[in-house]
């Protein structure tokens, strides 16, 4: 037997019947009771199972929780399972580089082997994570992306301008693929700032006549101050009917009024998994994918399932995910809540609120925790500021202390009773004392990296040095 290349691989229509997208995924879903939906889950789960029962990645860690085949044999089973984090995957990648043992690649007949591509994570949150992807399990999370960006509107007429990274980044590259393989879009790989310049982007926009843009909130929303300073008023010059982006705690009204009046729409997913959740035209929280994951709200620091309406650490199980880096329990430390009651589309889906921060990049503080996600949102709401802002985390006198630095629009003699309004204003919303440094616009871009991340630093943490 001799192995397949890509395209051999791809079995495009059948899949498209089994995860319909368009039309057919809201008609699918409409009908689907949620015992079926069960049904498919269960199925599902057992073909990853076997796989990922096949990778020394698993097999290490399941054993050593003390569990043996057929112990696992379905959902409601999967608690028994140990959970695994991104640290857990690089402590994999240490120990056997240069990829880890998790992709489970080793695990096929040499002859039977599937080709795979390359790519990593950002790094927002620490050292680039390697991340292997086989036919299936890659066109699977396109094809999952093309579903919520169909949901949300895309249409086969539309110009989408990404400003998601390029190079071995994951993002801009599988968000090509996915608006090239599974709609009729025209797909501008505009890139970050660091690639293609922010002036010429929304130059780009105008000349190409983008109407959608696809991205990270914070750059978008920073692209928008760019055109206004370039002379191009976004409701006059440029023609953005829809933004598809990562929305987190940004302000969904002010990214929509800064690009004329666009509908905002977010979604959820990481590389390892693909999109797990995407909003639809209600507007009314996350549609989860459940056909495509089992999705747990977990308690960060108890591991058990949080109640509906609290916060919780999302773990995603990968259900299409049965051939290269089977992914079975990844918390992925984001932190989202479920929304209680029926969907207004009449989809027999789960939804969450959209991803309130990162339960490992929350700093507690005299007993209150403090997210950066928060910290932002508040910010926001004061028109001096421009947007942009940095958490640095330092250790003084043995006790912690977080400084915000925030841009301000405002003369500089103004700047130190604009920073004590500003602390006031924390302290109002988040019933904790930070002192807040007042800096020109565009100073901090070379410690957040808004120009040339796609996902910008958001927490500078000193302790480390």
């Amino acid at each position: 037997m001799s192995a397949s290349a890509w395209f051999d691989s791809v079995a495009h229509r059948d899949w498209l019947s089994e995860y319909p997208i368009g039309p057919a995924f809201l008609d699918t879903f409409t009908r689907r009771s949620r015992d079926e939906l069960r049904a498919a889950q269960e199925r599902r789960f057992r073909a990853v199972m076997d796989r990922a029962g096949r990778v020394p990645f698993y097999r290490r860690r399941w054993e050593a929780a003390g569990l043996a085949p057929g112990d696992v044999g379905t959902l409601d089973d999967c608690v028994k399972l140990p959970r695994y984090s991104k640290a857990d995957l690089m402590e994999s990648v240490a120990a056997h580089p240069p990829f880890g043992d998790y992709h489970g690649v080793d695990s096929y007949p040499p002859d039977a082997r599937p080709p795979v591509v390359l790519h990593t994570t950002s790094g927002t949150t620490g050292r680039p994570q390697p991340i292997l992807w086989g036919p299936k399990g890659r066109e699977m999370q396109n094809l999952m992306l093309a579903r919520a960006y169909r949901l949300q509107g895309m249409r086969d007429d539309d110009v989408v301008h990404s400003v998601y990274g390029h190079g071995l980044v994951n993002g801009g590259h599988y968000v090509r693929e996915t608006v090239m393989h599974f709609t009729r879009a025209l797909f501008v790989s505009a890139g970050t700032g660091h690639e293609t310049r922010s002036r010429t982007q929304v130059e780009l926009m105008r000349d190409l006549r983008a109407t959608v843009i696809v991205g990270f909130a914070d750059y978008i929303r920073h692209l928008a101050d760019v055109a206004r300073d370039a002379g191009l008023a976004p409701d006059r010059d440029l023609r953005i009917r829809m933004i598809s982006c990562h929305l987190g705690r940004e302000s969904r009204a002010a990214l929509s009024e800064a690009w004329g009046g666009a509908e905002v729409f977010d979604w959820y997913g990481v590389a390892d998994t693909g999109t797990v959740a995407a909003e639809g035209p209600d507007h009314a929280g996350l549609y989860l994918m459940e056909d495509a994951h089992w999705v747990e709200i977990l308690d960060p620091d108890t591991g058990l399932a949080a109640p509906d309406g609290t916060p919780g650490n999302l773990c995603v199980t990968s259900l299409f995910k049965d051939d290269v880096f089977p992914v079975v329990r990844f918390d992925t430390q984001d932190l989202a809540a479920l929304v209680p009651g029926a969907s207004p589309l009449g989809l027999g889906l789960r939804r969450i609120g959209g991803i309130l921060g990162r339960s490992d990049n929350m700093v507690k503080l005299r007993g209150i925790n403090v997210y950066p996600t928060a910290v932002g949102e508040t910010l926001r709401e004061a028109p001096e500021t421009t947007g942009e802002f940095l958490c640095r985390l330092d250790r003084v006198d043995e006790r912690e202390e977080l400084t915000v630095l925030v841009e301000v629009r405002a003369d500089p003699r103004a700047w130190p009773a604009l920073s004590t309004s500003l602390r006031d204003l924390l302290r109002r919303r988040l019933g904790v004392d930070l002192p807040v440094e007042a800096v020109a616009p565009g100073s901090l871009a070379p410690l957040t990296g808004i120009e040339s991340r796609q996902k910008p630093v958001r927490l500078l943490d000193n302790r480390r040095q």
